[in-house]
């Protein structure tokens, strides 16, 4: 552990001078972090958190068998320690989080309280430490990490990110983050544009998700059958965009391993400020037209979703309960 923080105090030499004029994603607001709240992400120089919770739904390897994912071990899963930061860098207009990433719902944490959430969920029973958006406030939650890991933090490290990064930030996790989680929503400018006013997504998230693949190049999985450290990438089947997602799936056959991890999702439901042409709900027929297409480039490690999530599944949170999921590991 003692390397990994060194690690860290490495990252933040580079990372903390540009809180006063933030170039952190490719955004480039320039703005100054240390004045409060500002950027396209609406954030300062401590993190936002809406919640952190052992989550029963991510990927099989992160949340445990019986939680909807993962663990090969009998007996109820314990899930992933999952935590919810406030904003976002991207702001996609159908974001199923847009209580925290559009409107910011949560609270300020300074970092040695966010360290003692990320202690709090190893306690509980975490598989890992889940960290979900958190490109726009990695200053404060590596500062956060780094009192963990001298407090006995010793789980691994997921960083959940919409892909939307810059490369040499990327580099700097080398050695902190043990499983990249990244999305890989867009290939196409014009769509990116349309729906999360970013034309070069996927300039940046490509090129951030083969840095990610350099550092963590295979999945490993514990006795548990549980990620200790890997890449697996998402990638969200939108109604009507079979075309995108099919050339996503072309570059990450001629670009990557055909084991490389990847977890396509059909569970898109029309939120927020979501575009007419999408606000419907993705047909069974265009999922499963993508999976097909995975398996005919011979893409050989991909976790599956339902082609159809009935009524009950729960799967938009609702950030402004206690518990921002229903559903657990059961059911209910």
């Amino acid at each position: 552990m003692d390397a990994k923080i060194r690690r860290i105090d490495r990252a933040l030499e580079a990372l903390e001078p540009l809180e006063a004029d933030c170039t952190i994603c490719p955004r480039d607001c320039r703005v100054d972090r240390r004045k409060g709240p500002t950027g396209v992400c609406g954030s300062g120089v401590r993190a936002g958190v809406s919640t952190g919770l052992l989550h029963y739904g991510e990927e099989p390897v992160l949340s445990g068998r019986n939680g909807g994912g993962g663990s090969a071990g009998s007996g109820p899963a314990r899930g992933s320690g999952t935590i919810f930061f406030t904003g976002c860098n991207l702001k996609c207009l159908f974001c199923q989080n847009y209580q925290i990433s559009w409107e910011g719902r949560g609270r300020i944490l300074a970092d040695e309280e966010l360290a003692a959430l990320m202690l709090d969920l190893q306690a509980r029973g975490a598989y890992n430490i889940n960290l979900v958006s958190p490109t726009h406030v990695i200053a404060p939650i590596l500062r956060a990490l780094r009192t963990a890991l001298a407090g006995g933090l010793r789980i691994p490290i997921v960083y959940n990110s919409n892909g939307y990064e810059k490369v040499d930030v990327i580099e700097r996790l080398a050695g902190i983050v043990d499983v990249y989680l990244p999305d890989l929503k867009y290939f196409s400018p014009e769509v990116s544009k349309k729906y999360s006013g970013a034309a070069d997504y996927f300039t940046h998230a490509s090129q951030a998700v083969e840095e990610m693949f350099v550092q963590r190049p295979d999945l490993v999985l514990d006795d548990e059958g549980l990620a200790r450290e890997g890449l697996i990438i998402r990638h969200l089947v939108l109604p009507g965009r079979a075309a995108d997602s099919m050339a996503v799936l072309d570059w990450i056959g001629r670009t990557l391993p055909s084991d490389t991890a990847l977890s396509l999702m059909s569970q898109y439901h029309p939120c927020y400020r979501a575009p007419e042409d999408i606000r419907h709900p993705l047909e069974a027929e265009e999922y499963r037209a993508v999976v097909a297409k995975a398996h005919a480039l011979g893409l050989s490690h991909l976790f599956i979703q339902p082609e159809v999530f009935g009524p009950d599944d729960h799967l938009v949170p609702d950030f402004e309960r206690g518990d921002p999921f229903r559903w657990r590991p059961g059911g209910g």
